[in-house]
């Protein structure tokens, strides 16, 4: 009888030995690989201050064709100064949920980045990025009349999509509040009906100082620790492989060292 036991409990004790050795490898695994992950993000935010530091400052250049719109990468766009001329459809004008910190300008905090469609007379659609209202001032920057059809010609930086994610609230059709600045998202709120969307917005350059929308909030300067994080992973996954094979060889040294059971 008090073999079977034994042999109960060496099987228990084998399958937790077992269970551990996979979880420990399992987690070696992840780590590697959120270290791969950050080695990635690192060059991918190595490109993107490569490209804000040779391109911002550069003197604006006119849009090209909207014919070229549908074939533009719009990476090649990203932080590039350029001009546009159109009119402003203000009566579709999308508010897009932010927290503005390190503001250039007066204001900052909780508010909206107001984004305005600007029509071409060449049939062509572009997302203006008119700048940053403060929360409480969310009801003078709703949507409302088309108003004069004045044409104006805008000068800012072009920038890429913001992805969503799983974190990303729905849009707010009704009350036109967006919570990313993402093309396709903002195409829900207006009609692009005959005319070709560009695959960028551009964020308006700053205005006279106090006025709203607060344009030129571009920011220029982003941190970059992806290195260290990378290397902490990695690191995480040298230490735990170490931490199993001494906890295997003390398991076996204990097991050396045990006396041996009498059976019945």
């Amino acid at each position: 009888m008090t073999g079977m036991v034994n042999t109960v409990d060496q099987k228990g004790i084998g399958w937790q030995r077992l269970s551990f050795i996979l979880f420990m490898l399992a987690l070696t695994a992840l780590f590697a690989g959120l270290g791969y992950w950050q080695v990635l993000r690192l060059g991918e935010k190595t490109r993107l201050l490569e490209a804000i530091e040779s391109r911002a400052e550069r003197a604006p250049m006119p849009l090209p064709p909207v014919a070229e719109w549908s074939v533009s990468d719009p990476v090649a766009f990203n932080y590039l100064p350029v001009t546009v001329t159109g009119t402003f459809r203000n009566d579709e004008t999308v508010l897009v949920f932010t927290s503005l910190e390190e503001a250039k300008g007066p204001f900052s905090g909780p508010g909206y980045w107001v984004l305005v469609p600007l029509m071409t007379d060449d049939n062509g659609l572009i997302f203006i990025n008119r700048g940053f209202i403060p929360q409480e001032q969310k009801d003078q920057f709703r949507a409302g009349g088309a108003g004069p059809q004045v044409v104006v010609t805008v000068t800012g930086l072009a920038r890429v999509s913001e992805e969503a994610n799983l974190f990303t609230p729905p849009s707010d059709l009704v009350g036109r509040v967006e919570w990313v600045r993402n093309i396709d998202r903002l195409l829900q709120y207006v009609d692009a009906t005959g005319r070709t969307v560009a695959p960028f917005y551009i964020d308006e350059a700053a205005s006279e100082p106090g006025a709203l929308p607060q344009g030129g909030e571009t920011k220029l300067t982003l941190p970059n620790r992806h290195f260290e994080y990378a290397l902490t992973w990695f690191s995480l996954a040298v230490i735990t492989p170490i931490l199993l094979i001494t906890w295997l060889l003390r398991g076996r040294g204990r097991a050396g060292l045990a006396p041996a059971k009498p059976s019945d």
